[in-house]
């Protein structure tokens, strides 16, 4: 039984979370910078056995594409051709990164922790999963 796990892509830097292979509990695994992406999957699908791979959709509230949407859906291309024996899905990632700042800061983390862009990446990524595994497992 394998892993689900989330990108939440940025230009600089991509948060990473991954369920536990019963697909029970989505954490927060890593930030990534952008150019070792592909890099860091290759190396962590040779070590974990993952069957789906979800990437979050970044759009405006109003539903519209994100700018950065282009770059997103060339990356989930290149995702599916490097890994075609993976399922790839994508998934609408509209104010995680808003709801992981509130929650770091709800956690108690200290200040200067809570300005860590790389540790909001890898909650976002989390919440992703969160809603990915609530719409297609947690029924």
């Amino acid at each position: 039984m394998g892993r689900i796990l989330s990108i939440d892509y940025g230009t600089k830097r991509c948060g990473i979370a991954v369920t536990d292979p019963l697909k029970i509990i989505a954490s927060g695994l890593t930030t990534v910078a952008t150019e070792t992406l592909l890099i860091f999957l290759q190396q962590y699908l040779a070590a974990e056995e993952v069957e789906c791979i979800v990437v979050g959709l970044p759009l405006h509230p109003d539903g519209n594409p994100a700018q950065i949407a282009p770059e997103v859906d060339r990356f989930v291309k290149k995702l599916r051709e490097q890994f075609p024996d993976k399922n790839v899905e994508r998934q609408d990632e509209r104010y995680t990164s808003n709801d992981a700042k509130r929650i770091i800061l709800q956690s108690g983390v200290k200040k200067q922790k809570r300005r860590d862009k790389g540790l909001v990446d890898k909650v976002a990524a989390a919440l992703i999963l969160e809603q990915y595994m609530h719409e297609h497992h947690w029924l």
